[in-house]
C-alpha cells in the first residue's frame, strides 16, 4: 500500500534538549538540534472549543466534522448541485446559456449570473492547462479564468482535461462491470486448470440469493461485520456472493487451522471421469426446474458468459509454453523505488518524486473488489503520467479468483511496467477480510494468488510482504525459496510484522537474511525507515543480494531524498526551495483534479495531508548530528528564517496558513484533520 503511520509527534521540552549531549538525545530517540535554535513549546490552550486563528483576517474552526448520514449527505449534494455554484460544465466551456443540449432537464444549474455573482475572485497566477499549451476544459468555472486568452473558449478549441495521463476506464467496460457481464476468459481458463474455478451449483445459488429466493440449502446474510453479501451453508461457512469463490479451511487468524489446502472442488463431467453417456447428458441437460422462471433465464444467461471459459482447455503440453522466468524478467537493480503510499501517493506527488530523482513509481493500493464493480474512485489509483516511465499498480485481494480477474482487466484496460500484489497492509478493514497482512497466515492461499495471477497475464507480478504476522514469529525466510518458483517476478519485504505495525525500526538483519536465502533469479526489495543516502548505501554494503530499497516514509517527510541519494549528499535545503516544491505539487495537482473551485479544494486536502508529513523534516544545518533518522523526536525548535519556523510547526492551523500561500484563502466553514492523527497535537483543532 502501503498505508504509512507516523510515529507520535511529541515535542520535547527545551530545557531536557538543552541540558542533555547530543549523544544522549540520539540515544533517547530525541533530535539533536542546535541550541541556538531551541524555543519552548508553543502554549496551547486546551479548552476544546477553542478556534484556531487562521490569517488573511479568516478565522476558522477546524473541529472534527460531524458524522451525517448518507441520507443527508445526499440531500445536501442535490441541494448544491441544484445551486448557482454548480455551473453546466457546457455553458461554463462556451458562455452561452442556450448551449446545453438538455435545456431544462439538465441536472446541473443554467444561472450563469447568479454563478458569477458568487464565484470567488480568481487566484494568482495562470491557468495550469493554459500554461501546458491546452484550452482549460473548465471555462467559467476555472479559478484562473482571467488568464484565458480571449476570455472564454469555445467547446471546440478545448482540449483533453488529462491528456498526458492514461489508464482511465471506459464506460463501456465500466457497464459490464456493472451489471456482472464482464467475462474472463484467460483467469477462468488458469483458475479451472489449478482447480480453483467454483462449480455451476454455486453460481446458481448466487444467482437464486441475489434475486431473494431461498433454495433451502443456501442463504444470503448481509449482516457481515465487512457490509458485503456473504452466502451461508447450512454447515455456517461463507462463501463471497457473488462468486465462485474455493473454500479455504479454517479462517483462524493465527494460521493454525486443521487444513491449510483447498478444499476439492467439484468437477465438470466429461468423458474422462464419468462416461461418454453420463457425460453427454450433461452437456445436453438444460437448467434444473425451478419454480421462478425469471430466476431460471437468469441462470442461463449467467451460464452462457461463462460458457468461453468452459470451453477453454488448459494446455497440457507445457514444453510449448515459455517458462514463467522467461517472459516476466523485471530489472529493479539499483533503482530508487517510491512505495505505494496511500492517501499522499497520489499522481500529482509521484511527479514531484520523479522530477527529484525516483526511477519506480507505484500507485495507490486499490482493492480488487472495487476494481471489479466499476468504482470510479478506485479505478483512479490506477491513473499514469506520461512521465512515469517504469510504473506499476499495486492491488490488494483475499482470493485467488478476484485476484486472477482483476489482473486481466488490469492488462486489458491500462498501460503498466508490473502490477504488485499486496500481503502485508496492517490496516484492520483490510486484514478482517482476509486480504493484506492475513494473507500471512496463508502461505497456500499466497500460492494460489501468486500462481494464478502470474499466469493469467504476461505483466511482471511482484508481492509486498511483512515479516510475519505475529511479532516473534518471522516466516518469510521459509517461503522465500519458493515465491520465485510461484510465478513471482520480484518480492519487496517491509521489515515489521502486522501486530508490529510501524513501532520500532525495522529489522533489517531479517531483510538481509531472506535476501541471501532467494533464489538468484527473484529480486528481493528491502523497504523500512531510508531516509538518507547513508542508510541506503548502508543497505547495499551490508547486503548485495538486495536488490533495492523501496523507499516510503522518507519520501513523505522530504520527497528531495531521491536527488540526496543520487548526488551522495545531504541537502541542506532552504525553505524557499522547499516552498517550489510544494508549488509543483499544487500546479500537477490542479492539472490532475481541476482548476475550478472544486478541483483547487480537492489538491488543497491532499497538499494539507502531505504537509502533516513534511513538518517532521529537521533542516541540516540546524542539527548536531547528521543525519537525521525517521524515529527522531523533534523538539520545538526556531527556523533560520520565518518561513522554515512556519513549516516546522505540527499544527493544523499552521498547515492551513502554508496552503492559503498557494491557493488563496479557505472556504468558510474549512475544516481539516489528517486521516492519522498521531502526529498532531492531541486538541480540538486536529479533531
Amino acid at each position: 500500500m502501503d498505508e504509512e503511520e507516523r510515529g507520535v509527534g511529541i515535542s520535547v521540552p527545551r530545557v531536557v534538549a538543552a541540558n542533555q549531549t547530543p549523544e544522549q538525545l540520539v540515544s533517547r530517540a530525541i533530535a539533536p538540534v542546535k541550541k541556538e535554535f531551541l524555543r519552548p513549546p508553543p502554549v496551547r490552550s486546551s479548552a476544546p472549543d477553542d478556534d484556531v486563528s487562521i490569517p488573511n483576517e479568516n478565522k476558522t474552526s477546524v473541529l472534527a466534522k460531524e458524522k451525517k448520514s448518507k441520507r443527508q449527505l445526499k440531500r445536501e449534494r442535490r441541494q448544491v448541485q441544484k445551486s448557482a455554484k454548480n455551473l453546466c460544465p457546457q455553458i461554463a466551456k462556451t458562455g452561452d446559456v442556450s448551449s446545453c443540449p438538455y435545456k431544462d432537464k439538465c441536472r446541473f444549474s443554467h444561472d450563469l449570473e447568479g454563478f458569477k455573482a458568487q464565484k470567488p475572485s480568481d487566484l494568482d497566477g495562470q491557468c495550469p492547462f493554459v500554461k501546458s499549451g491546452v484550452s482549460c476544459p473548465y471555462g467559467l468555472t476555472c479559478r484562473f479564468s482571467s488568464t484565458h486568452e480571449g476570455g472564454v473558449p469555445s467547446c471546440v478549441r478545448n482540449g483533453p482535461k488529462n491528456s498526458s495521463e492514461v489508464n482511465g476506464l471506459s464506460k463501456e467496460v465500466q457497464k459490464l462491470l456493472w451489471k456482472n457481464k464482464m467475462t474472463f476468459s484467460k483467469a477462468d481458463a488458469k483458475l479451472k486448470s489449478l482447480g480453483l474455478l467454483g462449480s455451476s451449483k454455486s453460481i446458481r445459488n448466487d444467482l437464486e440469493n441475489k434475486e431473494g429466493v431461498d433454495t433451502g440449502s443456501n442463504k444470503c446474510d448481509h449482516s457481515d461485520d465487512s457490509g458485503s453479501c456473504v452466502v451461508t451453508s447450512d454447515s455456517g461457512s461463507k462463501l463471497d456472493c457473488p462468486a465462485e469463490v474455493m473454500k479455504d479451511g479454517e479462517n483462524d487468524i493465527d494460521g493454525k487451522s486443521e487444513s491449510d489446502e483447498l478444499c476439492p472442488l467439484k468437477r465438470r463431467k466429461t468423458e474422462e471421469n464419468c462416461g461418454p453417456e453420463e457425460a453427454q447428458n450433461e452437456e445436453n441437460c438444460g437448467p434444473k426446474e425451478s419454480k421462478n422462471e425469471g430466476v431460471t433465464e437468469k441462470i442461463v444467461e449467467r451460464r452462457c458468459t461463462k460458457s468461453e471459459a468452459d470451453a477453454i482447455v488448459p494446455e497440457t503440453d507445457l514444453s510449448l509454453k515459455p517458462h514463467s522466468r522467461e517472459k516476466k524478467l523485471i530489472d529493479f537493480r539499483g533503482k530508487l523505488y517510491l512505495a505505494p503510499l496511500t492517501t499522499v501517493g497520489n499522481l500529482p506527488f509521484r511527479r514531484v518524486c520523479k522530477e527529484l530523482g525516483a526511477d519506480v513509481t507505484c500507485g495507490e493500493m486499490a482493492m480488487c473488489t472495487n476494481l471489479l464493480q466499476g468504482q470510479a474512485s478506485e479505478w483512479a489509483l490506477l491513473r499514469r503520467h506520461s512521465s512515469e516511465d517504469f510504473f506499476g499498480v499495486q492491488i490488494c485481494g483475499a482470493y485467488p479468483d478476484t485476484v486472477a480477474r482483476t489482473v486481466e482487466l488490469i492488462e486489458q484496460e491500462c498501460t503498466v511496467d508490473f502490477i504488485d500484489i499486496n500481503m502485508g497492509c496492517p490496516i484492520d478493514i483490510v486484514v478482517n477480510k482476509g486480504a493484506g497482512s492475513a494473507l500471512l497466515t496463508k502461505p497456500t492461499r499466497m500460492k494460489s494468488i501468486v500462481e494464478v495471477a502470474s499466469g493469467t497475464v504476461d505483466k511482471p507480478i511482484t508481492i509486498k510482504v511483512r515479516t510475519a504476522y505475529f511479532e516473534g514469529k518471522n516466516r518469510i525466510d521459509s517461503l522465500i525459496a519458493d515465491i520465485g518458483s510461484w510465478g513471482a517476478s520480484a518480492v519487496t519485504i517491509h521489515g515489521r510484522s502486522r501486530q508490529q505495525r510501524y513501532s520500532k525500526l525495522a529489522d533489517w538483519d531479517y531483510v538481509y537474511q531472506c535476501a541471501r536465502k532467494a533464489p538468484t533469479t527473484l529480486p528481493v526489495v528491502g523497504n523500512g525507515d531510508v531516509f538518507s543516502f547513508v542508510d541506503w548505501n548502508n543497505h547495499r554494503t551490508e547486503c548485495r543480494e538486495l536488490a533495492t530499497d523501496m523507499i516510503a516514509r522518507g519520501a513523505l517527510v522530504k520527497p528531495w531524498i531521491f536527488t540526496e541519494i543520487k548526488e551522495q549528499r545531504h541537502w541542506d535545503i532552504s525553505s524557499g526551495e522547499r516552498l517550489n516544491i510544494l508549488k509543483d505539487f499544487v500546479n500537477f495537482g490542479l492539472e490532475h483534479w481541476g482548476s475550478d473551485t472544486k478541483g483547487v479544494e480537492t489538491t488543497r486536502r491532499f497538499l494539507l495531508e502531505w504537509l502533516s508529513y513534511t513538518c517532521r523534516y529537521i533542516p541540516v544545518g540546524l542539527l548536531d548530528v547528521v543525519p537525521q533518522r525517521l524515529n527522531w523526536r523533534p523538539p520545538s525548535y526556531y527556523g533560520r528564517d520565518e518561513l522554515e519556523t512556519l513549516m516546522a510547526s505540527d499544527s493544523a492551523a499552521d498547515w492551513i496558513r502554508i496552503s492559503e500561500m498557494l491557493l488563496g484563502k479557505v472556504p468558510d466553514g474549512f475544516t481539516f484533520a489528517p486521516k492519522h492523527k498521531s502526529n498532531s497535537y492531541d486538541r480540538a483543532e486536529n479533531g
